[in-house]
């Protein structure tokens, strides 16, 4: 009883005095880019230890790609909606720091109660996942592909949760604005990554080839240790480790169970919306055949890696507007959302002219030329990096625009708007592009470029009518 007094009625010291910036573009332009560059890089990081496992698994050839890249994308679609519940946590924790930069107690709160909501969620998630054979083959999936996918699923699964915890810890540092330790750990994951699906894919150094088994454990074993040693920093850090938040942590505290859910579910859903249409066209793609699902992984990958620069801009974005949202600062609001805003569009212009003038350099990374099948994969593949380009841009737009107004605990209306846009737009146009005009896969992509404009264009629109919304605080 003594220790959790201690927890919840310590003295609210603080992290830092509360600094109240001037109201300059430039101001806001530095902090932006001070926060988001580590972001940035640790989503790039995040993604290529998925890209690290499509590469190595693409030298076991197209069938293990194709299997593999299936399985990854059903998992994915869980993983994605998970991620969403857990993100709440980010304005929770920003606009709290914002509104009372002292607080502590608020703080761990939201952190506890994050990792409850991640571990209760997982549970039923796991139970869906075991049999991704079954519902893949009732989706028409070839029973071949699907026997791989689930050999790849029912290992990599169980490194959801432990990229889940981890998440909220970045979330954690974000608030804070210190979020250098978040990049240091993500980097040593790739590399961790790297290793053990050397070993375990290949059989190399007397350890066993498992195939596309390994890289399932290889993802397992890269997230526990990222999350390990994240609490590791945040526990000997002075400027973390006051804040106890693995305190009392079996203590329940419901009030901000149910905040947490209420403000990550709409999040979830929207998340979901997003994963679930490029899971639904990898699906569709295996409808085609193998050939496609190889092309469209090695594309999504590519497309996943850049899309990382204005997610991380987003990310920065919520922080910022989230700040400001708990200080009623309206002008450090509008700053801080067109300033991320408009340096995640102009990144993904450079990176949609990079991917024009250099589609086969980027594709035959994925490959092994000496495979029977490589140059048809190549050339499908180089297709879609054409269409994947364009849409660069509206991709970049509609994220960083969903992570200005998530900065303002608006997330409701942005989940109807990707319903629309993502399954409405994306997959019906796509869906009738492909199968019904003939277009094939070239429909697809077309389809998910036409949905990501729709949403795009309504983000912003909402973010510009924000005060006629009523979504803003008075102006101090």
């Amino acid at each position: 009883m003594a220790s959790e007094l201690s927890y919840e009625n310590e003295s609210q010291t603080g992290p830092l005095p509360e600094n109240r910036e001037p109201k300059s573009w430039r101001h806001e332009l530095r902090a932006m880019v001070a926060l988001a560059w580590p972001l940035v890089l640790t989503n790039l990081t995040m993604a290529l230890i998925g890209a690290s496992d499509v590469l190595m698994i693409g030298w076991l050839g197209a069938a293990d790609l194709a299997g593999a890249s299936i399985g990854f994308n059903f998992n994915m679609v869980a993983a994605i909606f998970c991620m969403g519940l857990v993100t709440a946590s980010a304005p929770m924790m920003a606009s709290e720091i914002g509104r009372k930069p002292n607080s502590v107690r608020d703080v761990r709160r939201t952190f506890r109660q994050s990792c409850w909501v991640a571990i209760s969620i997982m549970v039923p998630i796991w139970l869906v996942l075991w049999w991704t054979e079954y519902w893949l083959v009732l989706l028409g999936q070839k029973p071949e592909i699907a026997s791989i996918a689930q050999d790849y699923v029912r290992t990599y699964m169980f490194s959801v949760l432990p990229f889940l915890l981890l998440i909220i810890a970045r979330n954690f540092l974000s608030a804070l604005e210190r979020p250098i330790w978040s990049l240091v750990i993500g980097i040593g994951g790739v590399l961790v990554n790297i290793m053990v699906n050397y070993l375990l894919i290949f059989g190399n150094y007397g350890f066993p080839a498992l195939g596309v088994v390994g890289a399932g454990f290889a993802s397992i074993f890269s997230n526990s240790a990222m999350f390990i040693a994240m609490m590791v920093v945040i526990g000997r850090d002075k400027q973390f480790r006051r804040y106890h938040l693995l305190g009392n942590f079996w203590r329940a505290d419901w009030p901000r169970f149910r905040q947490t859910w209420a403000l990550g579910l709409p999040i979830a859903v929207t998340f979901g919306l997003e994963g679930g249409v490029f899971s639904i066209a990898a699906l569709l793609m295996g409808w085609l055949d193998t050939i496609s699902i190889a092309a469209h992984a090695i594309a999504i990958q590519i497309a996943s890696l850049s899309f990382m620069v204005p997610m991380g801009l987003g990310q920065a974005a919520t922080v910022r507007v989230g700040i400001g949202y708990g200080r009623k600062d309206s002008v450090m609001i509008t700053r801080a959302g067109w300033t991320g805003f408009y340096l995640g569009t102009g990144f993904m212009v450079l990176m949609a002219l990079f991917i024009l003038a250099f589609p086969s350099q980027l594709a035959s990374l994925f490959l092994d030329r000496n495979n029977a099948d490589a140059d048809a994969v190549l050339a499908l593949a180089i297709e879609f990096l054409f269409i994947a380009a364009i849409f660069q841009i509206v991709d970049g737009a509609q994220v960083v625009g969903m992570g200005m107004l998530r900065g303002l605990h608006d997330t409701r209306v942005p989940m109807f708007i990707a319903a629309f846009g993502y399954w409405g737009i994306g997959i019906g146009v796509g869906a009738w592009l492909s199968f019904s005009a003939g277009w094939r896969g070239v429909g697809l992509w077309t389809g998910l470029a036409a949905g990501l404009s729709v949403v795009a264009v309504l983000m912003v629109t909402r973010w510009m009518m924000r005060g006629r919304l009523d979504l803003v605080p008075s102006a101090r």
